[in-house]
């Protein structure tokens, strides 16, 4: 063959098997060195057929890096048409690429059975994964890939994929898996929408798994976390027990009442006051938000919070699980210092959807994620100075290589499945917890701590900062006395509490089409003490409410007929209180349909999208 120079000689060398040490200068030569490394004589018929393979293999792979440029450059100014037409031609060549690839399984697969049934014990080995497995790219939904170890194609290429070099060689499921990575994709494209380029994803096995990673990620020996008041129990305990204590990393924690940019600063005021020497001998503070919280649901002003704290030169996390990208898009803020460094979900919650899995997630911006191991960049921080960020200072490299707290495929594949049904699942809950809020809020004897009840000191940020001003589908109520109004007794709460099945799951968690009920000072926020849950707003008889998808109206009438049993026989008249069922079909049919109305109205117009 003529040999002859390539401009894109760097495109085509990723291909070759020897691509970190060849010392050919051209396309020609990469493929006759290519052919004496498996042993196959260039001048055979075999080995010409291969060289017009390899040759096209090459020229493939470099016009995909060109193709790959000219998107680059032109998708922003593209309009719709052209998008669409550049989509399905870019699709269809996938096609193409697959049928070439299983084509070359025909004679490959002949090859192997001369190998392999040659006396050899076939049962055992079970099918060559390359064959019969192309046509799985295609499936209409991620395939299940349960599977702990993955075929490489050569020494150089999974030296490099050890290196976080060679994205196409997974390895091991305890570090990558096609599933999972297929989950990790798209809850960035949920959450951050048309910034999905600039952020990336970790799967866990579960919310607290995300948490734990982050923080481990992130803080140091006496640093300091500050938290906003109401996160759930298990991440108190965590912060509380493990990451302060003295004999581990020794963290000062510290927490601030209340929900804005102002009740913040001057909790962090006092911080710095009060943890001055630590700040001076170089230590950190990190800021740690839930919101919407856990038991109550209240809303936090995520956006001007991380303004203050960025101001200040701090890093922020923020667990979003309670609101999902459905009602909070934390990421999506025109203005970078307005999202958090850090958002947390627990798929297990909303976006599965079905209390049939554990699972979480970390997404963070690219560069705070991952990077090939020995490498570094610079980019232009939160604030505008430059910052440098090296390999090891990753998420990834730092925390998730080493600590194995891995999502495997049958959980990645739940969470897939369920995210599909996501705005449905949460426009429904929204309205069913705000009919049922407002519903129980009208009784004297019932406290409700939700954002959806009008005048409630959390309302107005709940409109300022969720979508359409929805609540997230979690509140809480008691019945502590107030205004004058006597306690129920331990035992009527008890028996009320206990007779709220069928229609109410007596489960934990949230997040589940059917409604479940718990009492967080004996459960999720058990690990609290009484002075922690006092100052979490929290009582003995506060049950926290997770919303699913009923009708509200089988839910109070439900709870009417519970507190019949239950607080009649002590409180006389306590269950005629309730809003009558008349005012309660009204509620629902004003809320159903102002609710669907603004939903519509929140929808780009035909017009618009014709644009």
């Amino acid at each position: 063959m003529a040999m002859q120079k390539d401009p894109n000689l760097a495109a085509a060398r990723i291909l070759s098997p020897l691509r970190n040490t060849t010392k050919a200068a051209s396309v020609d030569a990469l493929i006759e060195e290519q052919l004496r490394h498996f042993s196959i004589d260039p001048a055979s018929a075999y080995g010409q057929a291969l060289a017009r393979l390899t040759a096209s293999l090459y020229a493939a792979n470099m016009a995909t890096h060109d193709l790959w440029a000219a998107t680059t450059q032109a998708l922003a100014d593209l309009d719709r048409k052209d998008r669409i037409a550049w989509f399905n031609a870019k699709r269809f060549a996938c096609f193409q690429l697959a049928k070439v690839l299983d084509t070359l399984q025909n004679p490959m697969r002949r090859t192997y059975q001369s190998l392999a049934n040659d006396g050899g014990p076939v049962a055992g080995r079970g099918p060559y994964p390359i064959f019969d497995n192309v046509t799985a790219i295609f499936s209409a939904t991620p395939v299940i890939t349960r599977t702990a170890t993955y075929l490489y194609a050569c020494v150089e290429w999974v030296e490099d994929a050890f290196k976080g070099k060679e994205l196409l060689h997974e390895i091991y499921s305890r570090l990558l898996n096609p599933t999972s990575i297929s989950l990790a994709n798209h809850i960035v494209d949920v959450e951050a929408g048309p910034r999905a380029s600039e952020y990336f994803a970790w799967n866990f096995n579960s919310g607290m798994a995300a948490v734990d990673a982050t923080l481990a990620h992130l803080v140091g020996y006496q640093d300091i976390v500050l938290s906003s008041r109401n996160v759930y129990g298990g991440v108190y305990q965590l912060l509380h027990d493990w990451y302060g204590k003295r004999s581990n990393l020794d963290v000062a924690l510290e927490w601030f009442d209340g929900f804005t940019a102002e009740d913040f600063a001057v909790a962090l005021s006092e911080v710095e006051q009060s943890y001055a020497d630590r700040l001076a001998a170089g230590r950190h503070i990190y800021v740690y938000l839930e919101s919407p919280c856990n038991p109550h649901g209240y809303v936090l002003n995520v956006a001007s919070i991380c303004r203050r704290a960025h101001e200040k030169g701090l890093t922020v996390i923020c667990d979003a699980t309670v609101g999902t990208p459905f009602l909070q898009k934390t990421l999506r803020r025109e203005d970078r210092i307005e999202r958090p460094d850090f958002v947390i979900h627990s798929y297990t919650k909303d976006l599965a959807g079905y209390g049939t899995t554990t699972a979480g997630v970390v997404i963070a911006r690219n560069e705070d994620m991952f990077l090939p191991k020995g490498e570094s960049v610079t980019v232009t921080a939160v604030d505008g100075r430059p910052r440098r960020i090296s390999w090891d200072e990753t998420l990834f490299w730092n925390v998730y290589y080493i600590k194995g707290a891995f999502l495997d495929a049958d959980k990645a594949y739940e969470v897939i499945n369920g995210i599909r049904t996501l705005e449905l699942r949460m426009l429904s809950k929204c309205i069913t917890t705000t009919v049922l809020a407002r519903a129980l809020a009208a009784h004297p004897g019932i406290n409700v701590h939700c954002p959806a009840v009008p005048g409630h000191p959390n309302a107005d940020l709940c409109r300022a900062n969720m979508f359409l001003g929805l609540p997230a589908p979690l509140f809480t109520i008691d019945f502590e006395p107030s205004g004058g109004r006597q306690a129920l007794s331990r035992d009527a709460f008890k028996t009320f509490f206990d007779s709220l099945e069928p229609v109410f799951g007596l489960q934990v968690s949230l997040g589940q089409t059917n409604t479940v009920v718990l009492c967080p000072a004996l459960t999720s926020h058990s690990e609290m003490s009484d002075e922690a849950l006092k100052d979490a707003g929290i009582s003995r008889t506060t049950i926290r409410l997770a919303i699913g998808c009923e009708d509200p109206r089988t839910l109070l009438a439900h709870i009417i007929r519970a507190a019949e049993l239950a607080f009649d026989p002590v409180s006389p008249g306590f269950s005629t209180q309730f809003m009558a069922a008349d005012a309660v079909d009204n509620l629902y049919e004003a809320v159903y349909l102002d609710i669907h109305r603004r939903f519509i109205a929140s929808r780009p117009t035909m017009g618009e999208l014709l644009q």
